[in-house]
């Protein structure tokens, strides 16, 4: 072993002991590789469904955790990567049942399950800082151990934290492919706002309402919200956004959006929106939060691809129960995994990647999203969007997605 780092595995049953949510998830066997740097305190923690050995494609994105995540109390890179592999895991099942994706992923289903790599730097050492090649240098070793001692394949991309590196011209995600085959390039933010947007607008038709006459507030407002929201603009809806970055509240307040600081997200909630949408960092739909929704009946749609947007789980009935049609976020995300994915095996075959190919796949979360609303509705908000996507995709489909997970 390379003498960067030390390296730990936590089996299923030490990692449900960590994360007591797996036995509630879709697939509760789960392992670990924790890696620590022998000289700094970085961590990477590779979390992934796929069993040592299996030679199994393990999807999630590479996230070099942000300050606002690290920051939270108990904070660690194990527990962060259990929680949104889990998410993964979810989007695999959901890409599968209604059988969305580009034509290498449609090829390789029963490969795919849920991973995710979560990378705690120090401060000197994020992306744009003096020592972010070291840094990336350490998860580059631990990527190509873990994959060449586990005997899986981990495909990982974009996610948050990454950007253009202290030389000022290298961008992290190309330092990372050309070090470790299994990080892909491709901006996966692309591919997901349109998958987000395609969701939004189908879930507004389901009740019968035109996007282009509604209102539309955004919680995150970055690469994935930004294009949300001006696709929903082009659209003629009317858009609200929280923001941090001011930048781009500029921006897009040019475009036509009315923009207010991330202080303002309570605000946004009590206004007249008639449809929410998540793209934040993480924890955007907490309980005081889905409180205001509950009190704003003119909010009918929660939707987006936020990664460990609830914290409370229980909240998603609470919706329900109130009349209010939430689409899990690990479903409205789809799109990023689906990108990661086909992009690398189409390097795998020698064929040219075409991001237009999973573009267009993403068109057709519109008719699921309006189809599962609709029948939520009809049903009087007796089932949730998850059940209605279950009884129009039906069990054959369950069957498929069983035997790849």
């Amino acid at each position: 072993m390379p003498s960067s780092f030390r390296k730990q595995i936590l089996a299923p049953a030490d990692a449900q002991r960590l994360a007591p949510e797996l036995s509630q998830s879709r697939s509760s066997r789960v392992w670990v590789y924790r890696y620590t740097h022998q000289v700094e305190p970085w961590t990477l923690s590779i979390a992934t469904h796929a069993e040592p050995g299996s030679k199994r494609l393990s999807l999630g994105g590479f996230r070099i955790a942000p300050h606002e995540r690290t920051s939270v109390p108990g904070f660690s890179t194990d527990h962060e990567a259990i929680d949104l592999a889990i998410g993964m895991e979810e989007k695999v099942f959901w890409s599968r049942l209604i059988r969305v994706g580009g034509p290498f992923a449609q090829r390789d289903f029963n490969r795919i399950v849920g991973g995710k790599c979560v990378l705690n730097p120090t401060p000197d050492a994020r992306v744009g800082k003096p020592r972010d090649f070291e840094l990336l240098d350490f998860a580059i070793a631990c990527l190509n151990d873990c994959e060449t001692t586990a005997a899986i394949h981990i495909t990982t991309g974009q996610d948050l934290g990454h950007g253009v590196m202290s030389d000022g011209r290298t961008h992290s995600l190309q330092y990372l492919n050309r070090g470790f085959a299994g990080s892909v390039v491709a901006d996966t933010s692309q591919p997901t706002a349109e998958g987000n947007f395609h969701t939004l607008r189908g879930m507004l038709h389901g009740l019968d309402i035109d996007l282009g006459k509604a209102t539309v507030g955004l919680i995150g407002c970055g690469n994935i919200g930004a294009h949300v929201a001006r696709r929903a603009l082009d659209q003629k809806a009317t858009v609200l956004g929280v923001e941090m970055n001011a930048e781009r509240r500029a921006a897009l307040t040019r475009a036509g959006a009315e923009m207010f600081g991330a202080e303002a997200k309570k605000d946004l909630v009590r206004r007249q929106i008639d449809a929410l949408v998540v793209n934040a960092s993480g924890g955007s739909l907490d309980a005081s939060t889905v409180d205001a929704i509950l009190d704003n009946r003119a909010i009918k749609v929660i939707c987006g691809s936020e990664n460990l947007a609830m914290p409370e789980p229980d909240d998603a009935e609470r919706l329900r129960a109130a009349g209010r049609v939430y689409c899990p976020t690990e479903l409205g995300g789809m799109m990023g995994y689906l990108t990661a994915v086909e992009e690398y095996l189409s390097h795998l075959a020698g064929v040219p990647f075409d991001i237009e190919t999973v573009n267009r796949a993403a068109t057709r979360l519109e008719d699921a999203a309006s189809a599962a609303t609709r029948r939520v509705r009809e049903q009087g908000f007796e089932i949730s969007f998850e059940q209605a996507v279950r009884e129009l995709y039906g069990p054959q489909s369950e069957a498929v997605a069983s035997v790849g997970g």
